[in-house]
């Protein structure tokens, strides 16, 4: 068993005991944790069906075709190209100003899975990447969900799945990136973490740290519970001794780590991840770059993107405050602020802010505290409105804008 509560919310489970208890027992929890979850999971699939529908539309009137918009459109083609050819590619930006790009930017799991689907069902590369794109948008919908109905119960649970599913951003859940399959394992590393269940929470960690370069995040949430569950036992009086928080807290930044060493290694180089991210114009600035960029948007002119991107991060910032004040637990906490942290202080493409900050749920949690409490009018109005902005907004930025994903 694992050190802690078993149980979710503290609501005890049904049992069935036949002659293999402990598994049917635990089939038969999670048999009832996806039935309460299904209606979150049916708005999501809904909202994202729609959105590809309308991307499908759009694209076909364009003369394109709707499978490589979503599949190999900005870093999906990279994904693609890892995964058909493995790591090697190189290739100088035309721009120049010494921009490099390097496919060791990438991290592996996403081009990994792709190949091994691939393999076991040869469906093309494209093909697979997005049904394990599409795959991990819904397991990251459930763990959303789940988080929420831990926290605050159901209808929060089911308000905050559907925010997510109708972010501006949110067509990016069902391209070929990675931020449906950061988001799955970090929504269920949370839930796991939270409910004390710390092998689970290490394991999903380490797996989100092999996702993307914010992977490591999970691993600060992951790490940041465990200290402050063995500090609550130490105060209590009861042994710290714990050892499956202590093996989570080792475990956590294994991916993550892991990956950036196998550059190292590869470049010959200990930073050769960081370099191989400075060559594509990817560095931490402290926020310099960001700030230059919102003096520009008020003394200059730029796109509509820009303009939206500006006004998300902001937003993202004040919900993180009101996530402060409403007192969230710590880990999730570390983990949004990380997020925002990284988005704010990221020198690189500017657009790309809002879709970095699409793993990071837990900022939606008072909006979504306010809509559980809502009449259900203001509810029903409020997400048509959202649903059609996300919309056509996600198909705006795929199918027309030029700006960076």
């Amino acid at each position: 068993m694992e050190d802690g509560p078993q149980t979710v919310s503290g609501r005890p489970t049904r049992r069935f005991v036949p002659a293999t208890p402990a598994v049917s027992a635990g089939v038969w929890r999670w048999r009832g944790e996806l039935k309460r979850a299904l209606p979150a999971l049916w708005l999501f699939a809904a909202a994202r069906l729609a959105g590809v529908l309308m991307v499908t539309a759009w694209s076909l009137h364009l003369g394109r075709h709707p499978r490589n918009v979503l599949g190999l459109e900005w870093d999906g083609g990279w994904y693609w190209h890892i995964a058909r050819y493995g790591y090697g590619t190189v290739v100088a930006a035309k721009s120049g100003h010494g921009v490099v790009y390097n496919d060791l930017a990438f991290f592996p799991l996403f081009p990994g899975l792709i190949h091994g689907l691939n393999t076991v069902l040869p469906i093309g590369p494209v093909n697979a990447a997005l049904v394990i794109s599409w795959i991990a948008a819904a397991v990251a919908a459930w763990g959303v969900y789940a988080v929420g109905e831990l926290l605050h119960g159901r209808r929060v649970g089911l308000a905050l799945a559907a925010l997510w599913a109708l972010l501006p951003h949110a067509v990016v859940l069902t391209m070929a990136y990675t931020e449906s399959l950061m988001t799955a394992f970090a929504a269920w590393a949370l839930y796991a973490a939270l409910t004390h269940r710390w092998l689970t929470a290490g394991t999903l960690a380490a797996l989100a740290g092999l996702c993307r370069p914010n992977g490591f995040t999970v691993a600060a949430a992951v790490i940041t519970a465990a200290a402050a569950h063995l500090w609550q036992r130490r105060r209590e009086g009861r042994p710290t001794t714990a050892p499956r928080a202590w093996v989570a807290m080792l475990l956590a930044p294994v991916g993550w780590l892991g990956y950036v060493a196998w550059v190292g290694l590869r470049t010959h180089d200990l930073t050769g991840y960081f370099r191989v991210q400075r060559l594509w114009g990817s560095r931490f600035d402290f926020g310099h770059y960001t700030a230059h960029m919102f003096k520009h948007l008020i003394v200059g002119h730029e796109t509509l993107v820009v303009y939206l991107s500006a006004g998300i991060v902001l937003g993202c910032v004040l919900l993180f405050v009101l996530g402060v004040l409403d007192r969230q637990p710590l880990p999730l906490l570390v983990y949004s602020g990380l997020l925002l942290v990284i988005a704010l202080g990221d020198a690189h493409f500017f657009t790309s802010r809002p879709r970095l900050l699409l793993p990071a749920f837990p900022l939606l949690l008072p909006f979504a505290l306010s809509l559980a409490h809502a009449q259900r009018r203001t509810v029903v109005v409020l997400l048509i409105g959202l649903a059609g902005f996300s919309l056509f907004y996600g198909t705006y930025l795929l199918t027309v804008s030029h700006q960076a994903l």
